[in-house]
């Protein structure tokens, strides 16, 4: 049996400007979240792009293609009521963070890692004032406190619909600093996707490719790519 799904029941979808920020309305009514609250987001690109989303539906409303809407709805009413929960949860990332920890062999793969993450983790200490060391092996060794303090901080700083974003780019990266490098626009979000699959790719090189693993990263690419998006919508 097929899940039951609403149907299109407005003719027309537009944007209105608020005191607080954007709304979509559809024929002058406007759209609340699932949670019932006012779908009220910061931006008019934001808005234009939700908008975009509701007009492009036909006879039925199929959520699986209304990515900045998804987005905007869990800026609403998750993150703004989680907010302190979910920044710690990302800045743990922090401590154990993808670029730090480096494979001991082969040499081949050591240099690679080092050529591709030691540059972001240049970046993050200009640019974000927080030096994270690389490692060698799999065990945890913790960062030095003052940069893992600084790098909450900046977390916590983040307005719920950033945040929101920034928790994707974090958690389909497996890095912190990777997810502020998108956020703050270091280099492309396509590559710096890339960096966070070299070990995929290395494996890839060496055994070959495996299809549904392939499958379930383009899916993760797709998500990191919309939420870079979404973080630079949200202001």
């Amino acid at each position: 049996m097929s899940e039951w799904a609403p149907k299109r029941f407005w003719k027309t979808t537009s944007v209105a400007e608020l005191e607080d920020g954007y709304t979509v309305e559809l024929d002058g009514r406007r759209v609340r979240t699932p949670a019932k609250a006012a779908l009220v987001v910061p931006s008019q690109r934001m808005a234009e792009a939700v908008a975009a989303e509701w007009d492009a539906q036909t006879e039925s409303v199929d959520p699986a293609t209304m990515p900045f809407t998804r987005s905007a709805n869990a800026a609403i009413d998750k993150v703004t009521h989680q907010h302190a929960e979910v920044a710690d949860m990302l800045a743990d990332y922090g401590d154990t963070d993808l670029l730090c920890y480096r494979a001991d062999s082969p040499k081949e793969l050591v240099a690679r890692q080092a050529e591709e993450w030691d540059p972001a983790l240049d970046w993050a200490a200009d640019a974000l004032g927080a030096r994270l060391l690389p490692r060698s092996g799999i065990l945890h060794d913790p960062q030095e406190p003052e940069a893992l303090t600084g790098l909450r901080r900046r977390v916590h700083a983040l307005s719920p619909f950033q945040l929101a974003a920034f928790h994707d780019l974090v958690c389909m990266s497996g890095s912190l600093v990777l997810g502020f490098a998108a956020a703050q626009g270091w280099r492309e979000a396509a590559e710096i996707w890339e960096m966070s699959r070299l070990d995929e790719r290395w494996q890839e090189e060496q055994w070959g490719v495996d299809d549904e693993a392939r499958e379930s990263s383009e899916l993760k690419k797709t998500a990191f790519m919309h939420a870079e998006r979404f973080y630079r919508f949200s202001s």
